[in-house]
Parts: C-alpha cells; sequence; structure tokens
C-alpha cells in the first residue's frame, strides 16, 4: 500500500529551489492519483556521500516538502542508514519526525550491511521505536554479508523472528 517516491539528483540546469517546486508538482499529482487506489506515497531522503546531488538529504527536507504538498498520503520513508551517514542522532530525528513516517529501512554503517555489523546502536533504536508507538513495517534494506542466509541472524539475537 506504499509506493518510494525518490526525488533523485538536482539537475545542474535547475537551482535547489526550482527542484523543490517541480518535485512538490509532481508529488502532488502522484499522491492524488495513488489516493484513488487506497495506497501512500513514502518520500526518502538519501545521504550526499552515497549519491552526491541528490535533492533531499535530510528529513527536515523532506518533511518540508510534505507541507507543500499538502497531501494526507503523502509520507516519510525514513531509512536509517542514510539518515546517520548524513546527520547521525538517529533518535532525536525520529522523534522530530514520527509523525510522518509511514516506512523506515534499516542498515547499518559502515558498509550498509546488516543491524549488529556497525555502529548503530540498533537495540535502542528498536526499543524507542516502540517507545514512540511506530507500528510500521521496517524493512531491511542491506547488503547481506557474508550471504543472505547468514545475514539474518541477527534477527533473533535481537528478539525478533521470521
Amino acid at each position: 500500500k506504499k509506493l518510494n517516491c525518490l526525488a533523485g539528483v538536482r539537475p545542474k540546469r535547475f537551482s535547489e529551489s526550482e527542484s523543490a517546486e517541480i518535485l512538490v508538482d509532481n508529488l502532488i499529482f502522484a499522491a492524488d492519483a495513488l489516493a484513488a487506489h487506497g495506497l501512500t506515497l513514502v518520500i526518502e531522503a538519501i545521504n550526499r556521500f552515497d549519491i552526491p546531488g541528490f535533492l533531499l538529504h535530510r528529513a527536515e527536507q523532506v518533511d518540508k516538502i510534505i507541507e507543500a504538498v499538502e497531501r494526507p498520503n503523502v509520507a516519510i520513508q525514513f531509512d536509517v542508514y542514510h539518515a546517520q551517514r548524513e546527520q547521525g542522532d538517529i533518535t532525536a530525528t525520529l522523534r522530530a519526525h514520527i509523525g510522518r513516517i509511514g516506512h523506515i529501512q534499516v542498515a547499518d554503517n559502515p558498509g550498509r550491511h546488516q543491524p549488529g555489523t556497525g555502529e548503530i546502536n540498533y537495540p535502542f533504536v528498536f526499543a524507542e521505536l516502540d517507545r514512540l508507538g511506530y507500528d510500521g513495517f521496517v524493512g531491511l534494506e542491506y547488503v547481506p554479508a557474508p550471504d543472505t542466509t547468514t545475514s539474518l541472524a541477527w534477527l533473533p539475537a535481537m528478539g525478533f523472528s521470521l
């Protein structure tokens, strides 16, 4: 019931504000079309280290775009990996934007591997999501290491099951 919209890299021929205006217009069109089918459009910020020039790289930017779109079926797709790379302070960012978060994705940093392989304290992040009352899905968007099956070992270690 959710469709991810990636804003993309800003074309050099447009300023940041022009690109944001075009994005808002396109999102209004898409949100209206999706609403007729009961679908939500989620917008994801991507860090500037992995994709230099990406138009939206912080949750605050996505939040401003959502305010401009003014449609109830538009939300933030919060990617913990991208948020950590771009701005850190994951739980404060989650608290600030939880009311607009429609989907969450996880990967650890560095390396974008499964939770538990890097610096992000995922037990704390997951506990904070529970405290905040998040009841949506959490997508696993990581590069499995060393392989897909082995990469799932973190789930029972953190109290989850498939």
